[in-house]
């Protein structure tokens, strides 16, 4: 059988007895140690002052960086959140050991440091990733879009998270056994991921969104089969208006599990024209035409990337042509392939290179089995010899 034993709660007795020691011995403290005392307090003065000097600084610093445009404004911001009691706690811990005070004096100041040390800490570090993701969205052009929303989900996780470490880390130091909480905080927290993973899913692809920026609002993108251009990047999805007028709503994750064409960030665009020319047509033509596709294809704008051929085709000795036009305008691109079309025609007609349509010929037979062709023939084909 085991049996649990639990410290009895102070009573009112007993706290008025450890009243009663405290005072006696900070009295006795400040009667022996009265000048060591009073150059301390002057010295902690100075710190508090100087600390606080600091803070003013940082709060300069971020207002000259135009709150979170530069690092070191980010920097200054922090520090401009630097408590009053965080400074006084710290300028009163600087001077403790050089005026030697009591163990109950000195173990209340340890404390209330402590107190004041980690929430100060979860502060500054919640300030940094705040500045750090404000300064990473403030050039991007992200506020009033959908994010917003992400941003403040993010902002109360962090602070969440943070300060729930410091607490713990206070309970630790005061002689409580936080492996119950810690776990308990551990079990809660995967429960929660697990019943609500879709919503979690869709909200990091959206930091994804925010941070990687595959695409912005107002870029144009292909992805799957669809392409358009984005109007909003939600929270949960996004809404791209596709070029043919309706507007796609896709989830966050759904997108970014797909393969993302950028065509906003296209620096040019590569048109393929493929065409046949003549049998018939003269060589010196034929290895002309690479220097006249050059020709046509920057008159119109373009710049040529090869002309070449391609083979013998069936009714013709094929070429491709290949030709860039900058910029990722597709309309402008098809106006420059017009232009091309038309010069080619153009060009064609005055040197008389002709480009043939892909023709058949189709052959009869008679009934003693010679071939009837659709043209006369100057020697007449033979029949095929009969089959025994």
């Amino acid at each position: 059988m085991t049996t649990n034993f639990q410290a009895p709660l102070p009573t009112g007795e007993d706290l008025h007895q450890q009243t009663q020691a405290f005072l006696q011995d900070a009295t006795i403290w400040v009667q022996s140690h009265w000048l060591n005392i009073v150059i301390a307090t002057g010295v902690a003065v100075a710190v508090f002052f100087a600390l606080h000097m600091v803070r003013r600084w940082g709060m300069k610093l971020c207002e000259r960086g135009q709150g979170v445009q530069t690092w070191y404004a980010v920097i200054g911001r922090a520090l401009g959140k630097t408590g009053h009691f965080f400074i006084l706690m710290l300028s009163i811990k600087l001077v403790t050991s050089y005026a030697n005070p009591p163990a109950m004096v000195a173990t209340t100041i340890n404390f209330l440091f402590t107190i004041s040390a980690v929430f100060q800490a979860a502060i500054w570090v919640r300030e940094l990733i705040f500045g750090a993701i404000e300064h990473k969205t403030s050039a991007e052009n992200y506020h009033g879009s959908g994010l917003t929303s992400a941003l403040g989900i993010i902002r109360i996780l962090i602070t969440v998270v943070l300060f729930a470490i410091a607490v713990v880390v206070v309970l630790g130091n005061l002689g409580v056994n936080v492996t119950g909480l810690v776990a308990g905080l551990g079990v809660g927290g995967i429960a929660i991921g697990l019943a609500a993973q879709g919503i979690f899913a869709n909200l990091f692809a959206a930091l994804t969104i925010l941070f990687d920026r595959p695409f912005r609002v107002g870029d144009k993108i292909r992805f799957d089969r669809s392409s358009g251009t984005v109007v909003a990047i939600g929270l949960m999805s996004t809404r791209i208006r596709s070029f043919i007028g309706e507007e796609l709503i896709v989830s966050n994750k759904q997108l970014l599990d797909k393969l993302i064409e950028n065509l906003s960030l296209r620096h040019h665009t590569r048109i393929k024209l493929p065409i046949g020319v003549a049998y018939e047509t003269p060589l010196e033509k034929l290895e002309a035409l690479p220097a006249m596709m050059k020709e046509i294809v920057e008159a119109a704008g373009g710049h040529l990337s090869r002309a070449s051929t391609e083979g013998f085709g069936a009714s013709s000795i094929d070429f491709m042509i290949e030709y860039d036009v900058p910029g990722d305008d597709m309309p402008e691109a098809q106006v420059v392939r017009d232009k091309i079309l038309f010069g080619i025609l153009r060009r064609f007609a005055e040197e008389k290179i002709t480009i043939p349509y892909p023709t058949q010929t189709a052959f009869t037979a008679a009934p003693d089995g010679t071939l009837i062709p659709p043209y006369p023939l100057e020697t007449p084909l033979e029949a095929p010899p009969a089959k025994d």
